[in-house]
């Protein structure tokens, strides 16, 4: 089963990057806030907070920090108010972007993702003028390392699940689904006892446009890195391929 192997080397590429700016917690603990505010505290009848405090767990934040944002998200202790937003726009090439935040000042954010657009090449659109393009899909990913398990068996349990695609990357296995059925597809992975590094539920572009100079493309990471490196974002999805013929190149 194959289709995502180049998304998802650049997404581990980017979310290690992330990790190494000391960003994560922050951004693990917004979507706990959010997760908490919108379903109640309870992990077990609150899908999207179960996800997020497993992924904050995963990421080896410390319980109470964990515990802070829940209290925060149900109003228990004091916390800012955040609003979910998403921006789509395009980088040079016509490379399609879509940007996910939290916020607790629209107007400041808007203003700075105009500005990182339009230093890097690229524009904002309108609501809707590129989401077309992209699909929401779970993502699971299971580190190989100490899984007591075969591949041949681990697929089996996430297609009988109803997963739609499993690849196996250098240091993982990526278990893609749809959105509406990656609940069933950790719980039989629970089941299995097999360990989940990280669940999300992401934009995957429908196709991706190849970007072949070196220049541009330099550009295009440079935008993406600038979104990603705001405080205010949770996640940047695009549909950029890079070329084999730079792949090597230093970008």
């Amino acid at each position: 089963m194959s289709g995502h192997s180049k998304w998802a080397n650049i997404k581990h590429k980017k979310a290690r990057t992330d990790a190494q700016k000391g960003k994560v917690f922050t951004k693990l603990g917004r979507e706990i806030i959010v997760a908490a505010r919108a379903g109640g505290s309870d992990i077990n009848n609150n899908f999207r907070l179960k996800v997020a405090v497993e992924n904050a767990r995963a990421a080896n934040m410390p319980n109470d920090n964990i515990n802070r944002a829940i209290q925060k998200g149900t109003g228990a202790i004091a916390a800012e108010l955040l609003e979910e937003l998403r921006y789509e726009g395009y980088a040079p090439g016509g490379v399609a972007v879509m940007v996910d935040l939290m916020t607790d000042n629209r107007n400041r954010t808007a203003g700075e993702m105009r500005f990182i657009f339009s230093k890097n090449g690229g524009n904002l659109g309108e609501e809707g003028s590129v989401s077309w393009m992209f699909a929401r899909k779970g993502q699971i990913s299971v580190p190989k390392e100490g899984l007591a398990t075969t591949e041949d068996d681990l697929l089996m349990v996430v297609l009988e699940a109803g997963a739609l695609d499993f690849e196996a990357q250098d240091e993982t296995y990526e278990v893609f689904t749809d959105a509406d059925d990656m609940e069933t597809v950790l719980r039989a992975l629970a089941e299995s006892g097999v360990r989940v590094a990280e669940a999300q539920v992401n934009l995957i572009p429908a196709n991706l446009v190849e970007i072949s100079d070196v220049e541009q493309a330099r550009k295009i990471i440079r935008l993406i890195e600038m979104l990603e490196e705001h405080n205010d974002v949770q996640k940047v999805s695009s549909n950029l391929e890079l070329a084999d013929s730079i792949a090597a190149e230093d970008l």
